[in-house]
């Protein structure tokens, strides 16, 4: 599938007129988003590419496979943004991909002015992908764990 950055079509929607806006969307349904279905791909094609099993990733995530598949899959609906930071940080997703994960399964992005996020920004950056290693660093510094045996 062909791809537009965003800025380009962010440039066409300036000269839309609100008249046409069918047409537009129309003509540009190949390039808009379908969230759930989006995630699930995004998160398996990388996990893929990485040759991340999903067993592995359940396991570092800590995660049971069954709901960690139903998660993937958008079967179910988590409000934890931790959960799917786990997973990302399982899959030992980039800062990018992280973040276009999150923004895919509508939740934000990892923001640098927070200060637990900027933690979590700096273990990817130096691939550190162990979340005892990360709850470490957040505990030390007065923050919420990421991992989920905290708030059960």
């Amino acid at each position: 599938m062909q791809k537009i950055p965003t800025d380009e079509l962010d440039a066409l929607l300036e000269n839309v007129d609100p008249g046409h806006l069918d047409d537009y969307l129309e003509a540009s349904k190949k390039f808009m988003i379908n969230a759930p279905r989006e995630f699930s791909y995004y998160v398996k094609d990388l996990l893929s590419e990485k040759r991340v099993k999903l067993k592995d990733l359940y396991l570092l995530a800590g995660v049971s496979e069954s709901y960690g598949s139903k998660i993937l899959s958008m079967e179910k609906h988590t409000k934890d943004r931790d959960l799917i930071l786990r997973i990302c940080l399982a899959g030992r997703f980039s800062l990018e991909e992280t973040n276009r994960a999150l923004k895919l399964y509508g939740m934000s992005e990892l923001y640098a002015k927070d200060p637990r996020d900027a933690c979590l920004i700096v273990a990817i950056h130096h691939r550190i992908y162990d979340l005892l290693m990360i709850d470490d660093v957040l505990v030390k510094r007065g923050l919420l764990k990421i991992t989920a045996e905290e708030r059960e």
